[in-house]
């Protein structure tokens, strides 16, 4: 409800208009002014207050004004006050309609034309306050589906393809999390290797097994400790003796040089200086020392000598280095398609220790091959650096037996190989690479968000679709209930026409309303473009009819609005080019409004319709206000509706009754006022025989022919007395005594003609 109109500055004819802040308004507000005034203007500012659109306002600014314009109202909603300044508004007032010529407009029409924009605003204004909230809500979800989409577009692209492997983004998003997904990825990638180089998965060879020479060193040992046990000790010491001064070799030299003493006695001339050996206690020791044990001792020397050399020679090395080698390619090869151990095998530190452990055993033994009687064992290095290559024999037999076991991956390989589809592993391993891309901590947050957006998506579709259907199952009962309206009132307001086939229809431009208006049982439609010379909206309605019918609209909307009982109904000017017979409906709906409506405001040049709604309004809800002229601006002040709705007959009747009680009345109006008194009490008396334009005179002659006759008129008495009156009330009027204006007035006679017309006019 608006309570107060507080200040109207800078706007059109109001200048600086604060006198009506005082004035409480009332549920039921007739403001009256004469065109040009302002009540235009007010009802753009309410307008403006409704909506909040500062333009109806801005573009009234009041010329040459050297501020903008300033409006202060106390309305519901407050406080504080709705104010406007500086071009906009503090608040608005939504629960408002208003009935003008923008709505006209926006709504019905332009001039005699109804195009798509009258159409699209007339669908939200039969759907009503209830379907319009509908409909914007199935808007509103419409946009945020769109803001949705938007969202989603930036959040996949955020996505890039190439994290995808080709899956589209909504796939990709729903891969499910895969425990050991790295492992199904490099056990897959190695199936399509092998799916895609299945010949040579086939043929290659699997591990050999790899391995070094052992040293026997218990063997060695046994070797290197051999001696004769038989050998007498003199002889063994004479000869230890006498080799001892041969230096290096000597053992060996002296038992290759008793191979060559003559035979069988050792007895003979010396080999190498010719003297007899007879008499030689030597030989004999000689021939003692180096007996057949020895011989075998030697050769059991030489034969373990031989073994090392041969089992550890250099060729058994390089093949070693070789063997290794090819294991390596083998497992560059094989580690393509399943696991394979790591070979690891640093062959030259190998080929290190081994040659080290082999020069010591080998040195150990010629060592006993030259003295094969002196007990010997292998020392310390010799022993380490056996026990080095050792180490690294036990490491390459360890090699060895996991390459052997890795044997039986490798022959699952060849099998699988044997009938696998290279694409269907290809695409398996896609889908692996995704799902690790997808659930890495960076893109599973992308893909989150993505997700929750889309779910909202989901959510948002379900309610438009929610609203959808509330707004269709709500469509499909207003339109034909509006249309039922507003024919109600169209019969109200005595249209000679109606409505038919109100409905809404979907165009490129949204929601729309079409209808027919049906003259004479034929249905003109107000859809499309009208051929010339074809019935059509333009040509078959008038303007009051038009007028009517943008009425039946608003009356019809308002009859939908489920809180009109605390709406604010603004009406400006709504008997525009309406006949007499629809200004009174129109009345008596108003005045209908203003008992359902939280606050009705009805502005109009006219002041016998104002007058009309007036009369019959409660006058406990009622206030009249007036914009009138001050100075060069206008102003509100209240309106004396009783004084404004007095007729001239009332006028003159009180003048009448004025002079007889007081005598201060005019004498010459009051004695002009007779004849005109009797003329109206003789049209409402005999209406019949005293129509209007009927004069005095020749009504009177017609009674006194009609006495004593059935269609008397006046009695003798009555038309006598008539005649008196008559003919003093003509002195007084220029059309029946030129001097009408010098006429000597005498107040009793003038008094007694008064009195006797006051009495005529009660019989």
């Amino acid at each position: 409800m608006i309570r107060r109109i507080r200040l109207l500055r800078n706007i059109g004819q109001f200048d600086s208009v604060d006198a009506a802040a005082t004035i409480a308004l009332r549920r039921f507000v007739l403001i009256y002014a004469e065109n040009g005034r302002g009540k235009t203007t007010l009802a753009a500012v309410l307008r403006s207050l409704a909506t909040g659109d500062p333009v109806p306002i801005t573009e009234r600014r009041r010329l040459a004004a050297a501020h903008s314009p300033h409006v202060v109202l106390d309305c519901d909603g407050g406080p504080p006050d709705a104010m406007f300044q500086d071009g906009a508004w503090n608040r608005t007032l939504s629960h408002l309609a208003l009935f003008d010529d923008v709505f006209v407009d926006a709504n019905i029409h332009s001039g005699l034309a109804v195009d798509a924009r009258h159409r699209q605003n007339l669908h939200e204004l039969v759907l009503g306050a209830r379907g319009v909230a509908l409909s914007r809500k199935l808007q509103e979800l419409v946009s945020r589906i769109e803001e949705h989409n938007r969202a989603l577009r930036e959040k996949a692209a955020a996505i890039a393809q190439p994290l995808r492997e080709g899956f589209s983004v909504d796939d990709f998003c729903v891969l499910p999390h895969l425990a050991g997904v790295d492992a199904e990825i490099e056990a897959t990638e190695r199936a399509l290797a092998a799916a895609r180089d299945q010949d040579a998965v086939r043929t290659s060879a699997l591990f050999g097994t790899l391995g070094l020479p052992a040293f026997d060193v218990a063997a060695i040992d046994r070797i290197l400790e051999r001696d004769l046990p038989d050998l007498d000790a003199a002889a063994e010491a004479h000869v230890r003796t006498h080799v001892a001064t041969l230096g290096a070799g000597g053992e060996q030299w002296v038992g290759d040089g008793n191979q060559r003493l003559p035979r069988p006695e050792g007895t003979g001339p010396c080999p190498f200086c010719g003297q007899d050996l007879a008499s030689s206690l030597l030989i004999a020791h000689y021939q003692a020392y180096f007996s057949a044990a020895y011989g075998d001792l030697k050769r059991a020397v030489t034969g373990a000598l031989e073994s090392v050399r041969r089992a550890h020679a250099g060729d058994v090395s390089a093949g070693f280095e070789r063997a290794i080698r090819v294991a390596g390619e083998q497992r560059v090869f094989w580690s393509r398609f399943c696991d394979v151990p790591e070979i690891g095998i640093d062959t030259a530190a190998v080929v290190r220790d081994w040659n080290a452990a082999r020069e010591a055993v080998i040195a150990a033994l010629a060592a006993k091959q030259a003295s094969p009687l002196e007990r010997q064992a292998l020392d310390r290095h010799a022993r380490n650096a056996i026990a080095a290559y050792d180490m690294q024999r036990q490491h390459v037999a360890e090699v060895s037996d996991a390459l052997i076991a890795a044997n039986d991956s490798i022959r699952v390989v060849q099998e699988q190989a044997a009938g696998a589809n290279p694409d269907t592993i290809a695409r398996d391993l896609a889908r692996l690479r995704a799902t690790s891309v997808r659930h890495a901590p960076e893109t599973a947050s992308l893909c989150a968000d993505y997700l929750m957006e889309k779910e909202a998506k989901a959510c948002t579709e379900q309610e438009r679709a929610e609203a959808r259907s509330a707004l269709d199952g709500y469509r499909a009962n207003a339109f034909p209930a509006s249309q039922t309206a507003i024919n109600v009132y169209l019969r109200r307001f005595n249209a000679g026409f109606r409505m038919d086939s109100v409905t809404s229809t979907s165009t490129r431009g949204g929601l729309s309303c079409t209808y027919n208006v049906v003259i004479n049982d034929t249905a003109v439609s107000v859809g499309g473009a009208s051929m010339q010379g074809e019935p059509s909206f333009r040509n078959t309605l008038s303007s009051g009819d038009r007028n009517t019918l943008a009425l039946a609209f608003f009356f019809a909307s308002l009859d939908q609005d489920p809180i009109l009982g605390r709406a604010v109904v603004v009406i400006d000017d709504p008997i525009t080019s309406l006949d007499d017979h629809r200004s009174l409906t129109t009345v008596q709906e108003v005045r209908r409004l203003a008992e359902r409506a939280g606050q009705v405001i009805v502005l109009s040049h006219d002041k016998r319709f104002l007058c009309r709604i007036w009369n019959g309004a409660d006058p406990t809800t009622r206030l009249a206000l007036e914009i009138a002229r001050d100075g060069k601006s206008s102003t509100l002040r209240p309106w004396d509706v009783a004084q404004d709705s007095v007729t001239e007959h009332d006028r003159r009747h009180e003048r009448l009754r004025e002079y007889v009680a007081t005598g201060n009345s005019d004498q010459r109006e009051t004695a002009r006022a007779i004849r005109p008194h009797l003329e109206a009490f003789l049209r409402v008396a005999c209406p019949g025989h005293f129509p209007p334009g009927t004069l005095l005179g020749p009504f009177l002659g017609t009674c006194r022919q009609r006495v004593g006759h059935a269609n008397e008129v006046l009695d003798r008495g009555s038309i006598q007395e008539l005649g008196a009156l008559i003919e003093y009330a003509n002195r007084f009027h220029h059309d029946t005594n030129p001097a009408w204006e010098t006429e000597v007035i005498n107040d009793a006679e003038l008094r007694d003609f008064v009195e006797r017309a006051l009495v005529f006019a009660r019989r």
